[in-house]
């Protein structure tokens, strides 16, 4: 993304306005290819420490832990690097046979996980040895066709050798010995993975460089019902509970013949330092999801009143200056004296984001779910897109002439020269003789997009007053 370091400052010297607009050649960096890489599911039933191994694979706290069971609920995909050799590593909630309800759903992730990874790691805890359940998941991956490894997880010390010799009863192999909290044998693990993966993933269906888009919102507002109405399939899960995703879950989605990479999110709390545990951690996922993306999707409830909650999440939008639609989740519930309250509520609510587009959807009957990709779109040519030096300036001289800044200190300032010179977000810097009021920014900003568009998308205008040159001595 193309930033500008110190936009807001001061100047001295013309130089700088060809400086400036030189720094930008209007493109965008190229957009990060998704490269084709096998995929290893990591399984096991719930609290044998998978995400905590996960992390020790990936050499990065990625995955959400804490010391209680079914913490991690969705399959949740993560770049590894081993050797030279890169890799998916999708974490799996605990896989119990015969579970039901929400824990249902999580063994049916992690069924799918198995479905479609190039190689399994089935993580068992060493200390407890082989249960039901881990016979029960080795039967099924025994039956599968592709390479199985089985990592003997907590053995911190030699003491456990002998029950981890136990477990070749599960027909999977040799059990490698590791301990994921301290690391034993992680490297021995990963030379292992990296032999049994294949070079290219067995699908081969990988498609280079879809534009990435969060789904963010408050807790139950319908985020995971949305992404799986969008993608035809569970692949979040989805439960009446608040707060049931805790990871951020990455999908391809196919939405009105582009593919698209959307990332669900934990449903953000009123504060993050009020959050504990895996609340805490989730709120940073989420956090670190925005930032990530280019588009952003803020899911609201058109059945209830604006939240703090909500302008909260569109302010944490705002300011990591992405690309932003509205959509409002439920509107099958919307009556026409609710209607008539939303647009009250918007007009009071919505003041920070007046640019971005409003789409009216139900995730539960998939009303108007399609529309969401041509306002993704437009929200994302507006982020990318770049306004000439000359047409800018040819532009602002007939408003500043038209509509001259307030005077400041007796003084009036001149607006000298302008440049955008930024993109994602689109950023405006103007070197001027004096301090523009904030008032007179907001007017530059509205005229700006009456004249050229940049819907969807936020627009940053800085401000670089010209130094005072020192007197010289008499």
């Amino acid at each position: 993304m193309t930033e500008v370091d110190g936009a807001d400052g001061s100047w001295s010297d013309e130089a700088e306005f060809a400086a400036l607009d030189s720094q930008v050649d209007g493109t965008a960096e190229d957009e990060e290819a998704l490269l084709a890489q096998p995929v290893l599911a990591v399984v096991g039933r719930p609290n044998v420490g998978k995400s905590t191994l996960v992390n020790r694979i990936l050499g990065r706290r990625e995955a959400v832990v804490q010391d209680v069971p079914g913490v991690t609920r969705d399959r949740v995909a993560y770049d590894a690097l081993w050797n030279g050799r890169r890799f998916t590593v999708v974490d799996t909630g605990g896989w119990e046979p015969g579970a039901s309800g929400m824990q249902g759903a999580i063994a049916a992730q992690a069924e799918m996980a198995m479905a479609t990874a190039d190689a399994v790691l089935l993580v068992v805890d060493a200390s407890v040895g082989a249960t039901t359940t881990d016979e029960a998941v080795a039967k099924v991956l025994r039956r599968s066709k592709r390479p199985v490894l089985l990592a003997a997880n907590k053995v911190d010390d030699n003491r456990l050798m002998p029950d981890v010799a136990s477990l070749w009863s599960l027909g999977l192999g040799e059990p490698m010995p590791v301990s994921a909290l301290h690391g034993r044998s992680s490297g021995d693990l990963l030379d292992a993975i990296v032999k049994a993966l294949p070079e290219a993933p067995r699908d081969g269906e990988r498609t280079a460089g879809p534009r990435r888009v969060a789904l963010v919102g408050k807790p139950n507002v319908g985020k995971s019902s949305l992404l799986n109405k969008l993608t035809g399939e569970e692949r979040s899960v989805v439960d009446s509970v608040a707060g049931t995703t805790v990871d951020p879950v990455d999908s391809l989605v196919e939405l009105d013949g582009q593919t698209w990479r959307f990332v669900d999110t934990a449903g953000l709390r009123k504060r993050v330092h009020t959050a504990s545990g895996t609340e805490y951690y989730a709120s940073l996922r989420t956090k670190a999801a925005i930032d990530a993306a280019e588009v952003v999707i803020v899911l609201l409830d058109a059945s209830e009143p604006l939240s703090e909650q909500d302008l909260r999440v569109l302010t944490m939008v705002v300011e990591a200056g992405r690309a932003c639609v509205l959509a409002f989740n439920k509107w099958d519930l919307v009556d026409e004296d609710r209607r008539h309250q939303l647009e009250k509520e918007l007009d009071r609510g919505l003041v920070r984001v007046p640019w971005a587009q409003r789409v009216n959807i139900s995730a539960l009957t998939g009303r108007s779910v399609r529309k969401l990709a041509p306002a993704l779109r437009t929200a994302l040519e507006s982020w990318d897109r770049r306004v000439s030096t000359g047409q800018l300036n040819s532009w602002l001289s007939e408003l500043i002439a038209a509509t001259p800044p307030p005077v400041r200190g007796g003084k009036q300032p001149k607006v000298l020269f302008a440049t955008q010179a930024g993109i994602r977000p689109p950023t405006l810097v103007l070197f001027t003789t004096g301090f523009l009021e904030a008032s007179y920014r907001r007017f530059i900003e509205r005229k700006f997009r009456e004249r050229f568009g940049f819907e969807g998308s936020p627009v940053r205008i800085n401000v670089r007053v010209r130094e005072k040159k020192p007197r010289k001595g008499k």
